[in-house]
């Protein structure tokens, strides 16, 4: 059914490129393909990639260390949790242009893309750990304090065993919901050596060819991080349910 659906969008495109028949509006496919495979071969593109994925790795980084550490801590201490919920509600409602505009005013353009991803990311994680930490199941908790009732060696041994199926799915979540966040503020800041910063080139200078195809390899690269969500996923559950 994929390769169906694939094959749907495809046929679309090729009609809707012959009866619009104008390639500033919409590139033929061939011309798409073209620019595409140009992309691998100049090194500025090469650049421009490389340097978004190491923006998008410091961005998760930070998210997922400070989203850790934050919902562990809210998980345990529900006062914590009513203080601190409300501020990562408004991280994930408000919306992302009107918070890269402001970013850009107050921090300037090299350190928005990764302050944006950061503010983006650290909300799923947050959620994701904490909303883990309170739903565990109560019983396996209290036969694990009768036999060690240390607090650091429950959160070692028991609590993150339990919840690592959640954590890894966050974090490979965040991967495809930051490249879409970062490659925006980007393009908004017009970061240097960014995929970002080749869209806005591209659309400047009417290259429209390259703006489908570096949005196709935006399209790939989230299917990329689906299929890892997909492919770990039933792993970790079967690791989870082994027997020790």
């Amino acid at each position: 059914m994929t390769i169906l659906s694939v094959f749907v969008l495809f046929l679309i495109w090729v009609i809707a490129g012959m009866l619009v028949n104008n390639p500033l509006i919409l590139p033929r496919f061939e011309d798409v393909l073209i620019a595409f495979g140009s992309i691998f071969i100049r090194a500025s593109s090469l650049s421009a990639i490389l340097h978004t994925i190491l923006r998008l790795l410091i961005g998760l980084t930070l998210a997922s260390v400070a989203g850790l550490l934050l919902g562990v801590i809210a998980g345990f201490r529900s006062k914590f949790a009513i203080f601190f919920n409300p501020i990562v509600t408004i991280f994930r409602t408000v919306p992302v242009i009107s918070i890269t505009v402001i970013l850009l005013i107050a921090f300037g353009f090299g350190l928005t893309p990764y302050i944006i991803t950061f503010l983006m990311l650290f909300p799923l994680i947050y959620q994701g750990t904490y909303g883990a930490i309170v739903g565990l199941d109560k019983e396996l908790i209290d036969v694990y304090r009768l036999e060690n009732n240390n607090f650091w060696s429950g959160l070692l041994h028991c609590y993150l065993p339990l919840i690592s199926s959640n954590i890894r799915t966050s974090l490979l979540q965040s991967l495809g919901l930051g490249i879409k966040v970062l490659v925006m503020a980007e393009y908004l800041s017009q970061t240097r050596d960014s995929i970002g910063n080749q869209l806005y080139l591209a659309k400047v200078n009417l290259n429209f060819d390259q703006v489908f195809a570096w949005t196709l390899l935006l399209i790939l690269l989230a299917l990329v991080f689906e299929l890892l969500i997909n492919h770990y996923r039933p792993i970790i559950e079967k690791v989870k349910k082994s027997p020790n």
